[in-house]
């Protein structure tokens, strides 16, 4: 098995992180639709209180209950939320870094290997083959 190449192996690791970059952000989408469906509850929860029908009046301190949990489930999924956006900038950033790093690797293989061929015209044009040192003898 050939030995891979730096940029080979640089190219591995930026679909790794790209892969972990898209993870992130799955989780950064699951808390904020999570954290839509809080609010919504809240939203609907400020309607019953608000309401004048006497059913709602009966469960008044169910819901200001519940508005309370609501009101620290939000606030809990809003700190996940930054958390998850923190994680997504630095998986980005990561994989940036290696992407650049790759393609700094791929330019100098890409050199090495001009000046391998330019090398190997010179001693094809100037450069004797060994079986002529032989001959002389």
């Amino acid at each position: 098995m050939a030995e891979k190449t730096r940029s080979q192996k640089l190219k591995r690791l930026v679909a790794v992180q790209r892969h972990l970059e898209q993870m992130a952000e799955y989780d950064l989408a699951e808390t904020s639709r999570q954290r839509a469906e809080v609010n919504n509850q809240i939203d609907n929860v400020v309607l019953a209180l608000g309401s004048m029908d006497p059913v709602h009046h009966a469960f008044s301190q169910s819901y200001a209950d519940r508005f309370n949990r609501l009101g620290i489930k939000d606030k809990q999924l809003n700190g996940m939320q930054e958390v998850h956006e923190m994680r997504v900038r630095q998986e980005r950033a990561k994989g940036d870094r290696l992407e650049d790093n790759m393609r700094e690797a791929v330019d100098g293989e890409r050199r090495e290997s001009d000046d391998n061929a330019v090398y190997d015209l010179i001693d094809q044009k100037f450069g004797t083959p060994a079986s002529s040192k032989l001959q002389k003898s």
